[in-house]
Parts: structure tokens; sequence; C-alpha cells
């Protein structure tokens, strides 16, 4: 498979390109929001940026299942220009108020919780739409695309927010942010329905959540994949607080450095995409082998004495961390049905978003009490011991053997008998495990 074998399709391309205009402004607001509240609006409290992030992901929790089920009922294209056009207002609004000189954090706390509810909308229904663009045999390039896009942001973002906020401020980068989101409403209103690759829509019954917990309940395949992104999620993907903590108390840098360790964390992030855009079918096994990959990527920038170390040792956490959540990603769209992937990929985003509120205000005390190294260090030992008890547990149930060599990858193998049990056949290699209960 091509690496850009998605982009042959014009609507993949429209999609690609306002994805990656509106993701750059993104990531520009989420350094200069955390920023504001870290510098201006209170004095270095890691805390206070944590409350600001949990608040911006707290309604994933509340809000997920109902997304999800929005995104299974309704044209997944218009929803995606409703929820496009709210974050762009919100984010217009947080500049003038900044711009005004009138903001305080609790400004701030309730603008991130309003932002969180529409991207709790937004989330499942941008997963899901993705299958719509291409063909089903493309599904697994065009999420690693995404993935390239986004980080392909997250390199850009960071580094010209730092500027921005040297040169003009944080206002004017949430309007910059705010005029970005027109860029991805004119893709999808831009876009051909007629080549468009539709997927079934469920008609409103009672039941249809239930429907999907029980569905991911008879999938230990996805359970597993849940737990694993959602330690990981909660102790080690804070990396916007951990690289502000460590900017600002351990290296005595200023917004630009700061947003230069983002940009840089995002260059093993476009690698970890770009390989993933490569892949035909990732397994449960990817997201094990890349979470324990995070977690002593994790460890040892944790110990990187100086802030040039520390910023080389941010690229193979991006790797790491990035093949991880693609990985995950692609498993659970590819291998489930259709008629409920909206439900489940509410669930994943659930678990995958909705662990910051627990984790990010979690970090930041650490961080404060601690120190910011520990900060990290909590989410390097969370992500040893989730990944090694994901791999124990797969051993015992799936007869997955766990290898892990010098100069390689971590690999896992998976053996079925005829009946589809979770034995060791005699003969390897013939019987490898490859359906989607199994496949690890």
């Amino acid at each position: 498979m091509s690496t850009f074998d998605s982009l042959r399709f014009r609507n993949y391309r429209l999609w690609f390109a306002g994805a990656l205009v509106a993701n750059v402004g993104t990531w520009m607001q989420r350094v200069a929001q955390d920023w504001l509240v870290l510098t201006q609006l209170t004095d270095n409290s890691g805390v206070a940026v944590g409350i600001t992030t949990a608040l911006q992901f707290a309604p994933v929790l509340v809000l997920s299942p109902w997304a999800g089920l929005l995104a299974d009922r309704v044209d997944r294209r218009k929803l995606l220009v409703a929820t496009q056009g709210g974050m762009g207002v919100l984010a217009a609004g947080l500049g003038a108020l900044v711009l005004s000189g009138h903001a305080q954090l609790w400004h701030v706390y309730v603008f991130a919780a309003l932002l969180g509810c529409v991207a709790a909308i937004d989330g499942p229904v941008r997963q899901t739409f993705v299958a719509e663009l291409v063909p089903g045999a493309k599904l697994a390039n065009a999420v690693g695309l995404n993935s390239a896009s986004f980080n392909a942001a997250r390199l850009i973002g960071p580094g010209v927010a730092g500027l921005l906020i040297a040169a003009v401020g944080t206002g004017w980068v949430f309007v910059i942010n705010a005029v970005s989101f027109a860029a991805t409403i004119l893709s999808l209103t831009r876009m051909r329905t007629s080549e468009l690759h539709a997927m079934p829509t469920t008609t409103r019954a009672k039941g249809q959540l239930r429907e999907g917990i029980r569905y991911v309940r008879g999938r230990s395949d996805i359970v597993v994949i849940m737990v694993v992104v959602g330690v990981v999620s909660t102790f080690g993907l804070n990396f916007q607080l951990t690289s502000a903590m460590m900017a600002r108390t351990e290296f005595g840098k200023g917004a630009g450095e700061y947003g230069i360790l983002g940009s840089i964390l995002a260059i093993g992030s476009l690698t970890g995409a770009l390989l993933a855009a490569r892949r035909e079918r990732p397994r449960v096994r990817l997201v094990i082998g890349a979470a324990f990959g995070f977690g002593i990527a994790t460890g040892v920038m944790a110990l990187m004495p100086t802030y040039a170390s520390f910023a080389v040792a941010c690229i193979p956490v991006g790797l790491a961390s990035l093949t991880m959540m693609t990985a995950a990603n692609a498993t659970i769209q590819m291998s489930t049905d259709p008629a409920v992937r909206g439900r489940v990929m509410s669930l994943y985003m659930m678990v995958f978003l909705g662990a910051t509120p627990i984790g990010s205000p979690i970090v930041g005390w650490i961080g404060e009490t601690f120190g910011a190294r520990w900060s990290i260090g909590v989410g390097s030992i969370s992500a040893l011991l989730v990944a090694s008890g994901a791999a124990l547990w797969a051993r015992r149930h799936w007869q997955v053997r766990v290898r892990y060599h010098v100069l390689a990858r971590p690999h896992l193998e998976v053996y079925r008998d005829e009946a589809g049990v979770g034995r060791v056949p005699e003969q390897r290699g013939a019987l490898e495990a490859a359906d989607a209960q199994t496949a690890a």
C-alpha cells in the first residue's frame, strides 16, 4: 500500500487540506491557552492548567454516548459543518475577551468547558466520517493520513503559536484559530456527495446506547485496546501540561521554547503517522507494544538534564504515542460493524479523551508537589504497567507469545485451533488468529 493512496480521492483531498489548516489553528490555541493560564492568569500553577485541560475534555465523559448515537443517525457531513462552526465561534469569543483585557481565569474555564461540549459531539462523527471518503480497503490508510495531518499541524502550530505569543499576545492566536475553521467548513461544502461511500444510518429505537455497550463488551480485543489507551491517556498523554512545566520550572524558558517542544514532539508523531498509513491492517499487538515503548521513551525523557536533550527525547515519545493511538483507532474502525461504528467510536473517545479530566489535575498536582519530572515519570510507570498487564492477559486468554528482540520492535503472536479457541496448535503459522476477536 502506498503511503498517500487515499489522496487519489477528491473528497478525501479536500478533507485532508481543510483539516490540516484547522488543526494548525487548534494546536496554536492549545499552546496559547495553557500559556495564558500558566503565566498571565496564575503564578505558574500546574493545577490551574490541569483544570483547564480537564474542563475541555470532561464533556466527553457525559456527551460521547449520545454523540456516537447521533453520528449513527444523521448526515455526518452536515453535522461536521455545525460543530466546526461552533468551535470557531468559541475561539473568536475567547480571543475577543483576551484582547479586551478583561479575561479572568474563570472565563477560560467556561470557554474550555463549552469547547469541550462541542468537541464531544464532533469527535465520533469526525472519526466515522472518514469511512465515507474512501473505499473500505483504504480505510487504514485514510486513518493514518488523518493522523499525519493532525501531527503535521502539531509540528507547525506550537512553534508558530510561541512566536505569535511573543510578538502579538495570546488573544490574536485565538482569533487566528477561529478563522482557520473556515477551511474545514469550505472543504465539507465543496465535496461531491455522489462520490461519498455512504454508511448505513440507524433509525431511532429504544436501547441503542445499551446495544453499543453490549457490542463492545462482547469484543475482548476492543476492551483490551480501551484499557491500554485509557491508562496511557490518563497519566501519560498530558504533553501540553508537562512540557509547559518543564520549560518554565526546570529549564527557565519562555513561550517560544515551550512551543518548539510541541513541534519537536510532532516530528516523531508525524513519522509514526506516515508509517501507520502504510499498514493495511494494524492489530492489538501493535497497540500493546507501542504502549510499552511509550513507557520506556517517557522514562528516558523525564531524566534528560538539559533543554536540548529533553527536546531530542521528545521525538521517540511522539513516535510511540502516535503509533499506539493510530493502531487503536484503525483496529477498532476496521473491525466494527458499520451500523454501530459511531457508538463504538464514541465509547473509545470517552476512554481516550475522557481520561484527561481525571489525569490532568492529578499530573498537575504531582508536578507542583514533587517536581515537573515526576509529572512525566508517573505516565512512564503507568504505561509500562498497563502494557505488561495487557500482554500477560493476552498470553493467558489468547495464547499470545510476547517476544522482545534487540534492534527490533516488540513482537506478539496469536494462534488458535479450528474451533477458534485460543490454544497454541502444534503447527505454527497457518493457524495464526486473524479474526477481529483474537487479532492481536
